[in-house]
């Protein structure tokens, strides 16, 4: 996620976490991994999170980071290993916030 800018308005800011909040969650193996997480209790190592999964570590790897870097999960090394944490607030209410822009006035 692009990082704003201190001259950045609010409104740009609130697009800037839109974009990257919607983006991550664009794709399937990232709801899931966030449908894992939550399942399980919001937190697992990285490789509990890709014993779930079909693809490459690699691929796992990546997506992990477009979370993360979208502020959806937060990670947390722990000796060799890396804890990853659902951030449930950041999720919540940044889709709540731009579906309550659809309600009528």
């Amino acid at each position: 996620m692009k990082k704003p800018s201190a001259s950045t308005s609010k409104a740009e800011r609130q697009l800037a976490d839109l974009e990257a909040v919607f983006g991550a969650v664009a794709h399937a193996s990232r709801r899931h991994i966030l449908l894992v997480l939550h399942m399980r209790g919001g937190e697992m190592t990285a490789g509990e999170i890709a014993d779930r999964f079909a693809c490459s570590w690699p691929t796992t790897t990546r997506h992990l980071r477009v979370l993360e870097s979208a502020g959806l999960v937060r990670v947390e090394k722990r000796g060799r290993e890396r804890i990853y944490r659902i951030d449930r607030e950041r999720l919540t209410s940044t889709t709540a916030g731009w579906l309550k822009s659809f309600e009528a006035r």
